[in-house]
């Protein structure tokens, strides 16, 4: 590779320092952020000796304009901050956990004299029980579900103490899912000890509870108390129906994460095993493409690195399937984050050998079975190109679909959605939301003509500049022009498109996407006639699923700009509340229409809230009523 005389500079100047690098391409774009021991010897290697070089990392060094670091006092700096820019610029040769998020868990409030058990994506130090991470948030609260039906919690944020005989049961005690506590229809022990009971059921100890459930049983068969005994007895069946089938780590009853793969042309499929208390509670899988096999030691190193800068438990021991790059760093990261040890370890033998293959194995079927699907969807949406082909009678297979959708209430705030698919699948990175800048209230035609003017003049604009700069114009983010445009509504809206496409000088066919009272998909006007298309063919799963998800992408949006609007308008004129007090009532409170209920105790109980404060808030409301 010829190197160009700017990043020749920069490589002189290189410090022998550990840091993050930063590979910009000739847009600026983040494309590439790694980590060094020696800055200067790490980078130099991307620009010397490029023969041997993985096709991969090739591609990637083509595309360097520039580049710059950050010099750290330390490798564990380095690591950390290269994690927290991966996070935030999502590079393009950087592998994406594309189920980047954070878990649920399961909190029991066991710091509260009468504990509360729900669903919750934030672990805090906060004295609370917190079980997890579980992968699928439906599953967790249907866990959470189940258990409130065999222990009666409440539900409520009630200061007991304090309402403590100023109330009557509310309608869950009555259905039977409450105990009702605030009214003394439970003791505080007895309360609490039910509490227990459910963080035994959640630490894995479901045994242990059956037994205790079985003894009160019995104790209550004896004091001729039936109801009380047949409400345990039903317990003690839920129990054991939700604790069948978990594999058990018999060794240690420790908290341990197993993570396997399956690699095979050039796809790779990770699970993630969560290993609680000695028992299997969950599993996460993720797929990458485009790989190399030479290169899965790097890969998997920064599938750790990522993965768990994500989550907020960090077990005491990760099981792991190969060696990994930079492993003692990695496992001196993982205890400095969860403030104890943790061992990141490759079994040979035994036990916990034999659960990383049962990970591993069950990462080759979710490969093979994921390869299987895209192969029928594949042929799905190849089959419905062909269709709708032949539906509106083009002489091609439109592989690049364009949708446009107007979102606005009473002509505030409108916005559109231009979505894109590619060979009859969404593709993400090229979707785009605009802004109606020039038209004022509800006026559909106008706005779709200011959004398409500005997509196509935009895109002659930019393919002009890069051609002037000697650049190929298909490098440009708008200069890849659509086969079929679909805009969601009728004849006005497409013969809007079609004044300005002829404006412009552009020839693409333009339909438009009609739904039926009910709103849903009824089929397409294309060249002034209403075409059927049968619900069962494959054509119509497309448009359905186009339509359907430029309405989703111009609603989310339009919603965006409202909540923000509105955020904006009842707290931010409150004297003395600043974007910290605003942000700490939203959090705490979780809607503006609430923090206008609370009263000045509660308000003060916000973090960086004193009284002046939540007096101000608390008047603001009342006088502006």
């Amino acid at each position: 590779m010829e190197v160009t005389p700017l990043i020749a500079e920069r490589l002189k100047v290189l410090p022998d320092q550990p840091g993050v690098y930063i590979m910009k391409n000739d847009s600026g774009d983040i494309i590439y952020i790694g980590k060094a021991k020696i800055l200067k010897n790490r980078v130099r290697q991307y620009f010397h000796n490029t023969k041997n070089q993985l096709p991969k990392v090739k591609s990637m060094v083509r595309h360097i304009h520039d580049f710059e670091y950050i010099i750290t006092d330390n490798e564990m700096e380095a690591l950390i901050l290269e994690c927290n820019l991966i996070k935030k610029y999502r590079p393009k040769y950087n592998i994406s956990l594309k189920d980047d998020k954070s878990y649920p868990y399961i909190k029991v409030t066991m710091n509260e004299d009468y504990p509360r058990i729900f669903v919750t994506r934030k672990v805090s130090h906060d004295g609370a029980r917190y079980f997890g991470p579980f992968a699928s948030a439906y599953a967790t609260k249907e866990t959470v579900s189940i258990l409130k039906n065999m222990f009666p919690v409440r539900t409520c944020k009630m200061d007991i103490e304090d309402r403590m005989g100023k109330v009557r049961e509310c309608l869950y005690y009555y259905i039977g899912e409450c105990s009702a506590p605030c009214t003394g229809r439970i003791s505080q022990q007895d309360y609490y000890a039910m509490c227990k009971e459910i963080c035994d059921f959640l630490s894995g100890h479901q045994d242990r509870l059956i037994t205790i459930l079985h003894k009160k049983m019995e104790h209550y068969v004896a004091n001729l108390e039936f109801e009380k005994a047949m409400e345990l007895r039903d317990q003690i069946e839920s129990i054991k129906k939700i604790s069948y089938g978990q594999k058990v780590l018999k060794t240690k009853k420790r908290n341990t994460d197993v993570i396997g793969y399956y690699f095979s042309d050039r796809d790779l499929c990770v699970q993630v095993f969560f290993v609680r208390e000695g028992k299997l509670i969950d599993r996460e899988h993720f797929f990458f493409s485009g790989l190399d096999k030479e290169n899965l030691a790097e890969t998997m190193t920064q599938f750790i690195e990522q993965f768990y800068s994500n989550v907020s438990h960090i077990p005491s021991e990760v099981l792991i399937q190969d060696e990994i790059d930079e492993k003692q760093l990695i496992q001196g990261w993982l205890t400095s984050k969860k403030g104890k040890n943790v061992k990141i370890t490759i079994p040979k033998k035994g036990e916990k050998h034999d659960f990383v293959n049962m990970v591993e194995k069950n990462a080759q079927d979710m490969l093979e079975n994921y390869r299987d699907r895209l192969k029928k969807d594949k042929q799905s949406s190849e089959e419905a190109l062909k269709e709708l082909m032949d539906y509106l009678k083009l002489s091609y297979r439109p592989y690049r679909i364009e949708a446009y959708d107007i979102s606005n209430i009473q002509g505030t705030n409108s916005v559109a959605s231009m979505i894109v698919f590619e060979n009859g699948r969404p593709k993400n990175s090229d979707y785009r939301r605009f802004k109606i800048k020039t038209v004022f209230g509800p006026n559909d035609y106008s706005s779709m003509r200011e959004v398409i003017e500005r997509r196509f003049v935009h895109s002659i604009n930019e393919a002009e500049q890069l051609k002037s700069e000697g650049i190929d114009p298909a490098e440009g983010k708008f200069t890849t022009f659509p086969d079929l445009i679909m805009v969601d509504g009728g004849r006005g809206q497409i013969n809007v498109c079609k004044q300005v496409l002829d404006e412009v000088g552009f020839d693409i066919p333009v339909c438009g996407m009609v739904k039926d009272d009910r709103h849903r998909t009824r089929g397409l006007i294309y060249n002034n006639k209403e075409i059927h298309i049968p619900m069962e063919s494959d054509a119509f799963r497309l448009i359905t699923a186009i339509q359907n998800e430029a309405h989703r992408f111009a609603i989310n949006y339009h919603r965006y700009l409202r909540q923000k609007q509105e955020v904006k308008s009842v707290l931010d004129d409150i004297s003395g509340i600043g974007k910290t007090r605003r942000n700490a009532l939203l959090k705490y409170f979780g809607s503006a229409e609430a923090v206008s209920k609370a009263n000045v105790d509660e308000l003060k109980k916000v973090p960086s809230m004193n009284v002046k404060s939540a007096e101000q808030v608390y008047n603001y409301f009342r006088d502006s009523k």
